[in-house]
């Protein structure tokens, strides 16, 4: 799951990524509004966290862009300003949740498996297809009730399949969701990691669609 950060506050800012990475996230960052508007124009998220008090204004304002536009993207509020009010107002205004400062991470990566299971219309944050579970709260996988052993980038490759299942997932598809920014794409990455899927989870769990990207077979 790749995730925007907009937090102007470097040290927490820095907390943030890495506990989330600890989490299974791919995280990238900015650090004020007009960062945060070019960043959602040129990339695509899974779920947006989202500080109001930005240096060069309100986070309101990204959040009432990103709705104008049809933007549907998951947004958690992190903020200070934790009054009732403040919560009422962020949720009114398009926000998918809210969480004041000071948090607990674990809290907060919940609230994000929340609001993009809820984007996702599901109802359970377990995945499930075929004989295999995914569980992207405790970051296990089981095939007939045995637990396998997934990389993170293993899991998170089979998470972006299982989410969607029937849609057809190119190679940059998968990229985006592996890679951070001020990550280096490695060209063959993908590939190999669906080989090594396949060698866990059986040959024919993952069907590759020729020229297009890859699926679980059987959801077409």
């Amino acid at each position: 799951m790749r995730l925007l950060v907009v937090e102007d506050d470097e040290i927490l800012l820095d907390g943030l990524k890495v506990g989330l990475q600890m989490c299974g996230f791919t995280v990238d960052a900015v650090t004020s509004i007009a960062d945060a508007d070019a960043a959602i124009k040129a990339d695509k998220f899974d779920a947006v966290i989202l500080d109001l008090m930005l240096p060069d204004g309100s986070g309101h304002d990204v959040l009432a862009k990103m709705r104008r536009s049809g933007d549907r993207t998951p947004v958690l509020l992190l903020t200070a300003k934790d009054e009732v009010a403040d919560r009422i107002a962020g949720l009114d205004s398009g926000a998918d949740d809210y969480l004041g400062k000071p948090f607990d991470l674990d809290e907060v990566a919940a609230r994000l498996r929340a609001i993009v299971r809820r984007g996702h219309g599901r109802a359970t944050g377990l995945l499930e297809w075929k004989d295999v579970s995914l569980d992207p709260a405790r970051m296990s996988a089981s095939r007939a009730g045995t637990a396998i052993a997934l990389s993170r980038r293993e899991f998170v490759i089979l998470q972006a399949l299982m989410e969607t299942p029937g849609v057809i997932l190119s190679r940059s598809n998968l990229e985006e969701k592996l890679y951070g920014w001020q990550e280096e794409i490695e060209s063959n990455t993908v590939e190999v990691h669906v080989h090594k899927l396949r060698s866990k989870l059986g040959a024919n769990f993952i069907e590759t669609v020729r020229g297009a990207g890859y699926r679980l077979r059987g959801a077409e």
